[in-house]
């Protein structure tokens, strides 16, 4: 890859500062993909010696680059978001990726074929932090910034996703007692 090409893919990355999110910062200002993004990479981050056996610096990878389909079509939360919505986004990354320089690419390619397939630790643990990070946001915003519908889903979403991990489990427990205790039902 040459400095150009270095370039050309941070400035389609760049896009996703300026791409909104669904969710509010506690500060009620909108929150970018790239925000949502880099927390993830923390959250992987910090579980580095919660899961010994798990290739950490993947897990990041993958939460880096996971969103980047929404350079292209933006972001449309997960409860509106339709197959048709996923095909799209799907197809564009794919036609992003195979401009990239080879190594990249298949790079690239590689850890989004991981993640989709969900059967490695590392695709798993990926998934349920993308889930839980976005939980644990919307429980730092104001609540009369929540949709209607969140109010239900943010009790039951991401219980599945975080199964696999008795470490996980415990910590969606956790972000559910602090989603009861902001909706008053604690």
């Amino acid at each position: 890859m040459n400095a150009k090409e270095y370039l050309e893919i941070l400035h389609t990355a760049e896009r996703l500062k300026d791409t909104p999110r669904h969710c509010t910062t506690s500060n009620r200002r909108t929150e970018s993909v790239a925000e949502h993004s880099w927390r993830m990479a923390l959250m992987a981050m910090l579980l580095r010696n919660e899961f010994p056996d798990t290739d950490i610096d993947k897990v990041m990878a993958m939460c880096v680059i996971h969103d980047l389909g929404e350079c292209f079509t933006g972001d449309i939360p997960t409860f509106a978001k339709t197959d048709s919505d996923r095909a799209r986004e799907d197809e564009l990354l794919e036609k992003w990726l195979r401009s990239l320089p080879a190594d990249i690419s298949e790079s690239f390619t590689a850890l989004f074929d991981e993640m989709n397939q969900q059967k490695t630790q590392e695709a798993k643990l990926f998934k349920a932090i993308d889930k839980l990070e976005a939980l644990i946001q919307h429980n730092e915003s104001p609540l009369d910034t929540w949709s209607e519908n969140e109010r239900e889903l943010n009790k039951v979403y991401a219980f599945d996703t975080a199964a696999f991990s008795e470490w996980l489990t415990e910590l969606r427990k956790e972000i559910l007692r602090d989603t009861l205790e902001k909706l008053g039902e604690a």
